[in-house]
């Protein structure tokens, strides 16, 4: 590695991590079933006392979903990296379907809008996701 290009990164504290989460719009979930890994890039909102997560299905049919229901502790990761400067989140814990009540105006407050991959708006249906933030990690470039 003499020759390796390198950065140096360092950990970020509890407040520059919450800072990161609230600032941020979107990263990749990692959920397993078995051996067999999954990931998929989505949008979450965070406000403190809560991660979720917002997954679709079209009509009826999600892979997300089916990894979802099969794993027990997912990784969520959100991140932005460049030459000079980079830094990321990951977030550790179960995941389940959430039970709260929310109405489009507030879903629309909450995340991004949603990219449509050839399907039709009316075939789309979302649910939300949180995850029990069990184990928080963040690092940046260092100063």
């Amino acid at each position: 590695m003499e020759h390796a290009r390198y950065v140096y990164t360092s950990g970020m504290s509890e407040s520059d991590i919450d800072g990161y989460l609230r600032a941020g719009e979107y990263g990749v979930l990692g959920l397993a079933n078995d051996d067999d890994a999954y990931a998929v890039p989505l949008s979450y909102h965070y406000d403190g006392d809560r991660f979720l997560l917002r997954v679709s299905e079209h009509d009826g049919e999600s892979e997300k979903v089916d990894f979802l229901e099969t794993t027990e502790t997912a990784t969520f990761v959100c991140y932005e990296a460049s030459t000079n400067e980079s830094w990321s989140v990951h977030v550790r814990g179960p995941i389940r379907k959430w039970q709260g009540d929310v109405d489009e105006t507030t879903l629309n407050e909450w995340f991004q809008p949603f990219r449509l991959f050839d399907e039709a708006v009316e075939s789309v249906e979302f649910d939300l996701y949180t995850l029990e933030m069990e184990t928080v990690v963040g690092r940046r470039t260092a100063e």
